[in-house]
């Protein structure tokens, strides 16, 4: 019978120490991907805070025209070093409830930006428009329209913004580039 309950302590306590080591090593590599020096984000990552930031609505040209932005779609080509953004779009006119009028497909790397914390589009390109509900082919003037929708929201709008805990495990390092790389986003860290 002492012997039975020597054998269930001695069990019992190497349950005990396999179950600390498994922390211990789950810890450790935890700390390492937080002390190391890539960040990777993967498109459902980046998608899920663009569904939360969309429809939206921008005024063009002195009010007269309202662009309305909604489901944007991310992707990440295989192969590709830039993401792709499809969104379909609504047009509306002289104050007018934009209607949903066609889809744009952008291509683009990108950057981060210290001011918001964020991944901004860098170098972003029209790959197509599709505008069936305005007779097909973008004109000139829609295409200005979405270009600089295009090159306002690179400038203003994260396509992925930090959150607070994230920029406080970065602290004071820097970030020395952002680069699209086997289906993720990565961005590297300086010291």
């Amino acid at each position: 019978m002492h012997r039975k309950r020597s054998l269930s302590r001695a069990a019992a306590f190497a349950v005990a120490c396999t179950a600390l080591l498994v922390a211990a090593c789950s810890s450790l590599g935890a700390v390492a991907a937080m002390l190391g020096n890539q960040l990777a984000f993967t498109a459902p990552q980046l998608q899920a805070q663009l569904d939360r930031r969309f429809p939206r609505d921008y005024k063009k040209l002195d009010g007269l025209v309202t662009l309305r932005i909604i489901n944007p779609r991310l992707g990440i080509p295989a192969g590709s070093h830039r993401l792709r953004l499809d969104f379909d779009v609504g047009l509306g006119t002289l104050g007018g409830e934009p209607t949903p009028s066609g889809h744009m497909s952008v291509a683009s790397g990108l950057r981060f930006d210290t001011g918001t914390h964020g991944l901004h589009l860098d170098q972003p390109t029209l790959e197509s428009a599709d505008f069936p509900g305005l007779g097909g082919a973008m004109n000139a003037t829609g295409r200005e329209l979405v270009n600089r929708w295009l090159d306002d929201y690179a400038r203003n709008e994260p396509v992925y913004r930090f959150d607070d805990s994230l920029v406080e495990r970065i602290g004071a390092r820097r970030i020395d580039s952002t680069t699209i790389d086997n289906g993720q986003v990565v961005v590297h860290l300086g010291q």
